[in-house]
């Protein structure tokens, strides 16, 4: 906010420099872009800075400036002049603070405009609403009569190429916010009052401040008349009783009263369809024309046929395009007033059709003192959104939040729906809008970026499901990981997928990388788990892409935490009857108990491929095996050593598959007889008896069942000599290399790989409804 008191930080600046570098803080903006543009083609040498890059950056950059991103205090250094925002704290910014410490000529961004406009034939367009749309049309409809007006608008209008109309003259057409009394900087000769309310009262203080200011900026005009203004508006009215010279344009008052009807606007015996929609918008191209008509000598009936062609501004009831049905629109109303009239144009242009608003409310400063009029003015839309406050240049104001117009229109029974965050504004809004809607996102803050983002969500839905294959990681079995992944991704796009290959790592440490690849309109629609071991088995990456809200194939956070945490899932087994090997868990230092089994098993609480896995005989290798397994965990598991056959039984989907017969050649089964070709026999169907092989079936699925896994798990079980079974563990997400045992019991029934890599996919899209 910039307060009055702190003009004195400015410099005096007589005129501009015949050459030179001047410095533009903020200058992104749409008023300093503007004037960065016009200085670029004078030929100075521009340079800048700003918060955020952006395409406005982007493109002047294009043109030669040089825009840097973020302040810093070198960036004003050898400056011949520093141009300031009025969104830019003076005493906090390190650019501001090192110009007035190397004593640069300092000035406003309004004191730059008035100096680029010395020569000029200045005509100001000023008002609480329809600014910048009018500026607009009015520089097109004396372009139309023969003129070359410099226009300066404050959004880019398409039919200029950006924010500035290039011409020698004589007139200039300038959009003037009274918001910080910056067109005190201006020496119009003709000012056009569009309306008048209280607003930007975090400045002006009262409503009465703020009219006494447009009064006094009015009598700076030397035109004649000095002033045109909208009869119909009280507040407009009430500054022209001032100017009895003033004329008056309406579609119920004024000098000039034309008239408005389901689209046409009409003045004597002329009518013409505004290509602007909305009544507001053909009152703002009526006064255009009364003001055109008036400077050039013309008549209204001869500019107002011009209406049809003259395109507005950017953001100002914008169409932004239609996909599945829903047309989208982008618009700047972030004032009751504007809200309105941009939802009353929807609604007429687009009768019987569903209207849904998507609204960002700007600064708190307005939110709290215009609190009562914001649900009235959304509740003509027949939905609205409502996403957080844009603070601009403000700080948070306590007690001040969107919530509290979304709880007044609950209170009158509207629909309505809060995302706090705007950035899942585009995914959340396409899950319900239906075919006939009318989508507007509606602000003078970053919405601006929901509607074509919220455009491609739709698209989304109309091309092929794209799926991610996750694989390596930062586990011990990255490697192995990594192998699965190979083979997921080329299975499924032999199913005909269209598959992307990540690794989690390369996501998050990999600074080349983007996170736009899971958070745009392009991130997959579901992410097929190939990761093993810590990282991923362990419920964090799937916590990662919960956050982000992408299917992924697999249980889970809690239960993937739960399956990968040896002895908490043994626990959850016994309670379910299930059989589980005696033992116990030491944590790191904890010394061995006297009644702990042998021959045992030690191994790592919470890891994997038998990583970390000693099979001790004697007391004194509890040593040596305990402090491998602490290598890979701070806990370790010691079990009894269930001697037996070795099976694994898959579940896919909700289907056990046949036990596998794990017998390794070397008698132990570990890491390298695990992986390596050949190592181990792995035989199908298991050499047990038939009976025996169903039990191990109904083991395993009641143990997935138990743990609260999907899609596919592994069970490991031995079977004694008596035919007792015994569950070592559940695998949430096995492996699926060429000699993992998941692919060999699929391939005995006769499932391909390729088909069982879709049959997991198939079965996690259908848990989330894409399939």
């Amino acid at each position: 906010m910039r307060l009055k008191e702190e003009q004195s930080w400015f410099t005096e600046v007589a005129a501009l420099p015949e050459s030179g570098r001047v410095h533009l803080v903020g200058i992104g903006g749409a008023g300093m872009s503007a004037l960065a543009r016009i200085l670029l083609a004078k030929g100075y040498t521009v340079s800048g800075s700003d918060l955020t890059r952006s395409s406005t950056t982007d493109a002047l950059q294009a043109l030669g400036a040089a825009v840097t991103i973020g302040h810093s205090a070198w960036a004003v250094q050898g400056a011949d002049l520093v141009v300031v925002s009025d969104a830019i704290p003076l005493r906090e910014n390190p650019e501001t603070v090192e110009a007035e410490r190397l004593n640069l000529p300092r000035i406003r961004r309004s004191r730059l405009l008035g100096l680029l406009l010395e020569g000029y034939r200045v005509i100001a367009v000023t008002g609480s609403h329809g600014k910048t749309t009018t500026t607009a049309v009015l520089a097109q409809l004396l372009a139309a009569q023969g003129g070359d007006p410099l226009a300066i608008v404050g959004a880019d209008v398409p039919a200029f190429g950006g924010n500035v109309r290039f011409g020698e003259g004589p007139f200039a057409v300038v959009e003037a916010c009274e918001a910080y009394e910056g067109y005190f900087d201006l020496h119009p000769e003709f000012v056009l009052v569009t309306n008048l309310e209280p607003d930007h009262l975090d400045y002006h203080g009262t409503k009465e401040a703020l009219f006494e200011s447009v009064k006094t900026f009015v009598r700076r005009a030397t035109g004649s008349p000095p002033l045109f203004f909208c009869a119909d508006d009280e507040g407009a009215a009430t500054i022209a009783a001032s100017f009895p010279t003033a004329v008056g344009y309406g579609f119920e008052h004024g000098s000039y009263v034309g008239s408005y009807d389901r689209g046409e606007l009409r003045f004597g015996g002329t009518a013409v369809r505004p290509s602007l929609i909305g009544r507001h918008n053909a009152l703002n191209c009526f006064a255009a024309a009364v003001a055109a008509a008036h400077i050039t000598n013309s008549s209204v009936e001869e500019l107002l046929p011009h209406l049809a062609n003259v395109g507005g501004s950017e953001r100002r009831l914008q169409r932004i395009g239609e996909s599945r049905g829903v047309v989208v629109y982008d618009d700047y109303a972030h004032h009751p007033t504007e809200i309105r009239a941009s939802l009353n144009a929807l609604k007429e242009a687009y009768p019987g059709r569903r209207i849904v608003c998507v609204y960002q409310p700007h600064l708190y400063s307005r939110t709290q003192h215009l609190l009562e009029q914001f649900a009235p003015a959304l509740a003509l839309a027949d939905a609205v959104v409502l996403t957080d406050i844009y603070p601009a240049r403000e700080e948070p104001l306590p007690g001040v939040s969107s919530l509290l117009i979304v709880e007044e229109l609950e209170r009158q029974g509207h629909p309505v729906w809060y995302v706090p965050s705007r950035y899942r504004l585009p995914r959340s809004v396409a899950q319900w809008v239906e075919e006939g809607d009318i989508v507007v996102g509606m602000g003078a803050g970053n919405i601006d970026a929901f509607p074509r983002a919220f455009l491609a969500e739709l698209e989304r839905s109309e091309r092929a499901p794209r799926i991610a294959v996750f694989a390596g990681g930062h586990s011990t079995e990255r490697e192995v990981s990594l192998h699965s992944g190979r083979m997921v991704a080329r299975a499924l796009r032999a199913r005909g997928y269209e598959v992307l290959e990540l690794d989690p790592e390369t996501l998050l440490f990999n600074t080349s990388m983007h996170w736009g690849a899971l958070t745009g309109p392009e991130r997959p629609d579901i992410v097929f788990l190939a990761l093993h071991g810590t990282g991923a088995e362990d419920g964090r990456i799937q916590a990662l892409l919960d956050l982000l809200e992408i299917p992924y194939t697999g249980a889970g956070p809690v239960e993937s935490a739960l399956a990968m945490d040896k002895q908490a899932a043994k626990r959850l087994l016994m309670q379910q009857g299930i059989p589980v090997p005696r033992g116990c868990c030491l944590e790191r230092g904890q010394p061995i108990p006297d009644q702990v089994p042998l021959p045992a098993v030690v191994k790592p609480r919470a890891q994997g491929s038998t990583v970390g896995v000693s099979f001790v005989k004697r007391r004194e290798e509890f040593d040596q095996a305990l402090r491998l397994a602490w290598k890979y965990d701070e806990a370790a598991l010691v079990e009894e050593w269930v001697e037996g056959v070795e099976l694994s039984v898959p579940v896919v989907g909700e289907a056990a598959l046949p036990p596998v017969e794990i017998a390794p050649k070397s008698g132990t089964y570990d890491f390298a007889a695990k992986y390596t070709p050949g190592a181990t026999d792995e035989i199908v169907p298991a050499r047990v008896a038939p009976e025996i092989q169903e039990r191990a079936k109904e083991l395993a699925l009641q143990s997935h069942r138990a743990l609260g896994l999907v899609d596919v798990s592994r069970t490991d079980l031995i079977a004694r000599p008596n035919g007792e079974l015994v569950v070592l563990e559940v695998n949430s997400l096995p492996g699926m290399t060429e000699t993992s045992l998941v692919p060999r019991s699929a391939a005995s029934v006769g499932i391909s790989f390729e088909e069982l890599c879709e049959r997991i996919l198939q079965s996690a899209m259908r848990r989330y409804g894409l399939a």
